[in-house]
Order: C-alpha cells, then sequence, then structure tokens
C-alpha cells in the first residue's frame, strides 16, 4: 500500500488522535491501529466503494465495517467533527452539494414528476 498516497499526515493525525477511542490511556481495549483504520474509512468515502472491495492492506474488509458501525453507534465521529470543525485547516471536510449528480429520473426529467392518486382517492 503506497502510504504517500493517505490522506491524514502526521499534523492532521496530531490533531485527531487525542479524540479517538482506544488509546493507551483510556479503559478497556486498547486500539489495534487507528491510523490505519481513520484512512481505510476515508478511503471508502473517497471511493464510494462497498465495503466488501476494501484494499486488504487495510484489514479484513469485515473488521472494519464492525468498527466503523461501533464509532458512529457511540457518536465517535460526531465528537470528532465537533472537536475540529472550528479549526479553519478542516474546512475541506464539508461536503458541497455540486458535486453530487442525480439520475435523470430523479430530477423528474421528461415531463416533470407525475404524482398518481391513492387507490382511495381514484375510487371516490
Amino acid at each position: 500500500m503506497n502510504e504517500d498516497r493517505f490522506v491524514v499526515n502526521d499534523v492532521v493525525w496530531g490533531r485527531i488522535a487525542p479524540h479517538l477511542p482506544g488509546k493507551a490511556t483510556d479503559c478497556g481495549v486498547t486500539a489495534t491501529d487507528n491510523r490505519l483504520f481513520v484512512e481505510s474509512v476515508l478511503w471508502r468515502v473517497r471511493t464510494g466503494s462497498p465495503w466488501r472491495d476494501l484494499p486488504e492492506a487495510f484489514g479484513n474488509w469485515n473488521s472494519v465495517f464492525r468498527r466503523f458501525r461501533r464509532w458512529a453507534k457511540n457518536g465517535v465521529f460526531e465528537r470528532l467533527f465537533e472537536a475540529l470543525s472550528d479549526e479553519p485547516d478542516f474546512e475541506y471536510a464539508m461536503i458541497d452539494g455540486t458535486i453530487v449528480s442525480v439520475h435523470q429520473k430523479a430530477s423528474g426529467a421528461k415531463g416533470g414528476l407525475k404524482i398518481k392518486p391513492s387507490g382511495a382517492r381514484a375510487a371516490a
């Protein structure tokens, strides 16, 4: 795996790491590799690929997915966003809706949106 293509450099990691669970000072299990896990989540978000297509260098896709779900349920990503959202260097994390494309049928193309009455209204 080409680590030069990783998104999280050392400076950014220094800002993120204290907000993540699994540190040696936390109660419970110490995380195996939080940095590689964060990179795997960012890889998936960047590529839009299914979890099953996660490269093996990031670890077993199912283990990464289960860890992602655990962090999501425990609010780790929300806390991370809240802690870093005021930082100007992290403004690129905002999602721009202009890059999202919609299928032509979802936008009501060719005749616009057709709303059919429910069966109860049609019978009356």
